[in-house]
């Protein structure tokens, strides 16, 4: 392809990994970009077969192919470790066979198993390439890729620990559009917001949202208020807006509904929000997980925020995303093993205290990125042109 026709436009991508929704949604994000500033522009997806990408992709409108690849397990007596090495031949075979086919004038990682032989085999063969780091440690797909790909995109500061510090871009991680008009939270959206979970609007409302695989203990938080609230007849100063994940869902809510809890105390579990929207507009206070993904959503909504860094994730990056927020006075980070004691005294004190709710808010939305999918495309654009 002549320069000329780089200039013009991006032609075929490759975008490869996901494993995760913190992987996917920022794939998907940047495939959108991409359609909205070229919209001839093929977008082939690479995947890891049998993982999540392989349903959601094709559901966001690409086509996506599957590699026979995934992790090492930790566990170094794992049966399954005999099988990574003739899945890593295997991945780089069809890697190389599908870009010896598609063509791309740029190959864009994100992380997880599959990004790995994409992207190796894409800079053996002197194609552009390019990570979108969403943490602010990276996986080791990624750290791997280091030294190999010619741009990394960065959600967070201080990556120049694990990549050349020359080939950074701090973009933040890439919302899609839907996410990003979050921002614009009015009157009007938080009465409709209100009403759609059945909340008065007379109390302020606290969102805590558990995630799936990690929700355990936040769960276990949220029924200690409850049993509390129904031991001492006493509702607390604010409703409950519970995400507790889809498979907690049932157990959850048979318990909750067991408790004689006061008529005035609204806890509204829920399994799974398909209207985060919604939850966002209605809350007052936000207890989280600490994703990559979701601190970026958190920052546009810029809601007064606390983080429980997931225990169950690879290597602790949610402490370390967490704190990378906490630093700057961002949000308020409780370790997970405390989120059971220390929960409800955190939303009391933050929803009584004003000043304090601001300073979270000012410092949080100083951390948005709205525009992180068009600064990672714009990126993308500069390295193909200067690759010609």
């Amino acid at each position: 392809m002549s320069k000329e026709a780089a200039t013009n436009g991006l032609e075929r991508v490759i975008i490869s990994g996901g494993g995760t929704g913190g992987h996917i949604h920022p794939a998907v994000a940047i495939a959108d970009e991409i359609k909205q500033r070229h919209p001839q522009c093929e977008i082939l997806f690479v995947g890891a077969k049998g993982r999540m990408e392989m349903e959601k992709v094709p559901k966001a409108g690409y086509s996506i192919v599957g590699l026979w690849i995934s992790g090492i397990d930790r566990n170094w007596r794992s049966l399954r470790n005999l099988t990574f090495p003739f899945k890593l031949l295997s991945s780089l075979f069809k890697a190389g066979r599908i870009i010896r086919k598609f063509k791309p004038q740029l190959a864009v990682g994100v992380g997880g198993f599959a990004s790995g032989p994409l992207l190796y085999r894409a800079a053996l063969r002197g194609i552009p390439t390019a990570i979108q780091e969403q943490n602010s440690f990276p996986g080791i797909t990624n750290r791997l890729l280091a030294n190999k790909v010619q741009l990394i995109c960065a959600g967070f500061p201080g990556l120049d620990r694990w990549f050349p510090k020359d080939r950074i871009i701090e973009t933040g991680n890439p919302l899609r559009e839907n996410v990003t008009k979050l921002q614009l939270i009015n009157s009007e959206q938080r009465a409709a917001a209100l009403e759609h979970f059945g909340f008065t609007g007379d109390r302020p409302v606290a969102f805590i949202m558990g995630g799936s695989l990690g929700a355990g203990s936040m769960n276990e938080a949220v029924m200690a208020m409850a049993h509390r609230i129904a031991t001492d007849k006493k509702e607390l100063a604010f409703d409950l807006l519970w995400q507790c994940g889809a498979r907690f869902q049932e157990t959850m809510q048979v318990e909750l509904e067991a408790l004689p809890l006061p008529a005035e105390q609204r806890i509204v579990c829920v399994g799974f929000i398909d209207r985060m929207d919604h939850a966002y507009c209605a809350a007052d206070v936000i207890a989280s997980r600490a994703g990559a993904m979701s601190i970026a959503e958190l920052a546009l909504v810029s809601k007064p925020t606390l983080l429980v860094p997931s225990p169950v994730v690879a290597e602790d990056h949610q402490t370390k995303n967490a704190r990378s927020l906490s630093d700057r006075g961002g949000a308020v980070l409780i370790p997970d093993g405390d989120v059971v004691e220390q929960l409800e005294s955190e939303l009391t004190q933050l929803l009584n205290d004003p000043v304090r709710q601001k300073s979270l808010t000012d410092a949080l939305r100083g951390a948005a990125r709205p525009k992180a999918a068009h600064e990672v495309v714009a990126a993308l654009e500069k390295l193909v042109i200067q690759s010609q």
